[in-house]
């Protein structure tokens, strides 16, 4: 997982960057909260009713997400995460992280994700 700054890269820029390199972008909306991040996630990712909105069904998502590109020989995927300052200072921000590069680990070059510190 990659973190940059809002002051360093625009979401313009990198979403276009991420396109130049043959992938496909998913910007994340910034959330303030874990619950409000992994709603905003499940949301992003249409999770079925029956995974519910926590850290596992994030877990779960973003495997079915890699393995769909696999199997189906879709782009790859690059999750562009929007962070706002309060989240940052929260510590469900370091359990989010993991699970996102836990993601990114079983994925291979199928998932990235770079967190856009706002």
């Amino acid at each position: 997982m990659k973190i940059y700054s809002a002051e360093t890269w625009t979401i313009d820029e990198l979403t276009a960057q991420i396109g130049d390199a043959g992938r496909r972008a998913l910007v994340v909306p910034a959330a303030d909260t874990k619950q409000a991040v992994l709603d905003t996630f499940g949301e992003l990712l249409d999770v079925p009713e029956d995974y519910g909105t926590d850290l596992d069904a994030l877990h779960d998502s973003l495997h079915d997400v890699a393995d769909t590109v696999t199997d189906d020989g879709e782009a790859p995927v690059t999750f562009i995460w929007q962070v706002p300052a309060a989240l940052r200072a929260d510590r469900s921000f370091a359990v989010i992280c993991e699970t996102l590069q836990d993601a990114e680990g079983y994925a291979g070059k199928s998932l990235d994700v770079i967190a856009v510190c706002l």
